[in-house]
C-alpha cells in the first residue's frame, strides 16, 4: 500500500490484530486475577459469641498500623502487654509487594500484613500493614478487611508515617519539632483527636486514606494520626511520636502496662539495624 509520501507500507491483517487483541485481553485479565486483595482468617479463632451467619468478628477497637513505624509503635506501646493472637492475614500481590506467604493455618510472624486480637478481650483487634498496597488495589483492601469486621459500635484508628519533605506549612519547617504528628477524622467521631488536625492543602494519600474514606462513607467514628519524620526507616523517636494516641478513649484502659515498652523498642531497633548491616 503506497501512501502520498510515496513510501511502501506493509498491509497486516485485521485477523492478526484481532488475535493479538485477545492475548493482550486474556493478559490483562490474568494479572487483574493476580492482583486481587485475600484474606485468611483462622477457623480456629472463632468464639461462641461471634456472628456466625455473617463470619463477621465482634470489635468496638480497630487499630490499622501502616508503615513500619506505626508498627513498631503498637508492638512496643500497645501490644506490649496482655496476651495477642494472629487471627489472620491479608495477602495481596502486585509490582512492588511481591511475597506470598505459604498458606496455611499458622500465619508466618513475619509475614507482610497480619491481624491480630486481644485474647483477654476479643473485641479489640489489631492490623500490622507492613506491604506496599497499589492505588487500584486499595478500595478491595478495606472491602475485604471490614467485611468480616462488624461495624456497630466500632471505632477505629489508623497509624502512619511519611517524610517531613511532604508537609506543607506557612511556617518554615525548622520551626516545628521534628518528628511531629497531625489528624484526619470522619464526621461520625465524637472525640477530639489528640494532637492538631492536618491543616490544608496537605493531603494523604495510600492505604491510610482508603481506610478513613471507608469508613467516612459508611459513618463508621475514626480518627487517622500521621507522623512526619525527617527518618522513614524505623526510628525511636518517630515511633514515640506516636504516644499521644495513647490517650484515646478507647485505648486508655487498654493499655495498663508499658513497663517493657523500653525494652522492646530497643529491639525493635537494634534488629532493624542487623538486618541494614550491608556486612552482617
Amino acid at each position: 500500500m503506497a501512501t502520498f509520501f510515496g513510501e511502501v507500507v506493509s498491509v497486516f491483517s485485521r485477523a492478526v490484530d484481532e488475535e493479538d487483541e485477545d492475548e493482550d485481553e486474556e493478559i490483562r485479565n490474568e494479572l487483574a486475577g493476580r492482583r486481587g486483595i485475600s484474606v485468611q482468617w483462622n477457623p480456629e479463632s472463632r468464639t461462641s459469641g461471634e456472628d456466625t451467619a455473617s463470619q463477621s468478628f465482634p470489635c468496638s477497637t480497630f487499630l490499622v498500623a501502616v508503615g513500619e513505624n506505626a508498627v513498631g509503635f503498637l508492638n512496643s506501646f500497645v501490644q506490649c502487654s496482655g496476651s495477642w493472637e494472629i487471627i489472620g492475614a491479608v495477602r495481596l500481590w502486585n509490582e512492588r509487594s511481591t511475597r506470598t506467604d505459604p498458606v496455611d493455618k499458622q500465619f508466618p510472624s513475619d509475614s507482610s500484613c497480619l491481624l491480630y486480637r486481644l485474647t483477654s478481650n476479643p473485641s479489640i483487634l489489631t492490623c500490622h500493614c507492613n506491604c506496599y498496597v497499589a492505588e487500584d488495589q486499595l478500595f478491595q483492601w478495606a472491602e475485604k478487611v471490614f467485611e468480616n469486621v462488624q461495624k456497630r459500635s466500632l471505632n477505629v484508628i489508623v497509624l502512619s508515617c511519611s517524610s517531613v519533605t511532604e508537609y506543607k506549612s506557612s511556617k518554615s519547617i525548622p520551626s516545628i519539632p521534628v518528628p511531629f504528628l497531625r489528624a484526619l477524622k470522619t464526621n461520625a467521631l465524637q472525640e477530639t483527636p489528640h494532637c492538631q488536625l492536618l491543616e490544608q492543602p496537605n493531603v494523604i494519600s495510600g492505604l491510610p486514606a482508603a481506610v478513613l474514606t471507608y469508613c467516612q462513607v459508611r459513618e463508621i467514628p475514626a480518627v487517622l494520626y500521621h507522623c512526619y519524620s525527617d527518618i522513614t526507616a524505623l526510628d525511636t523517636l518517630t515511633i514515640e511520636a506516636f504516644k499521644p494516641v495513647l490517650a484515646c478513649r478507647s485505648l486508655n484502659t487498654l493499655v495498663k502496662d508499658n513497663s517493657r515498652s523500653a525494652e522492646i523498642l530497643k529491639q525493635l531497633v537494634d534488629a532493624n539495624k542487623i538486618q541494614s548491616n550491608l556486612y552482617t
